[in-house]
């Protein structure tokens, strides 16, 4: 588990937007603190020295994101051959 960064808002997309910490890679899955999935990462943005991203929800409670820390669990990459 990876500290993501913190919510700073609910776009009118229902997609949140995280200011984040440590970048990364679009499709991971974001939980919160007890490991509850929230959703996956869509898409980064922004400046390189500060970017955001935002993580398509799964769940139906957002209000409750504003301003909480959420992680994400690296996937799994798969080995195959070439």
């Amino acid at each position: 588990m990876l500290r993501l960064g913190r919510v700073l808002h609910i776009s009118q997309s229902r997609n949140i937007i995280i200011a984040i910490e440590n970048v990364p890679k679009i499709g991971e899955t974001v939980v919160n603190e007890n490991l509850k999935s929230v959703g996956k990462i869509l898409d980064i943005f922004g400046p390189v020295s500060s970017p955001y991203a935002s993580v398509k929800l799964k769940i139906q409670e957002t209000r409750k994101l504003t301003n909480k820390m959420l992680y994400i669990l690296p996937s799994k990459r798969r080995k195959g051959k070439i």
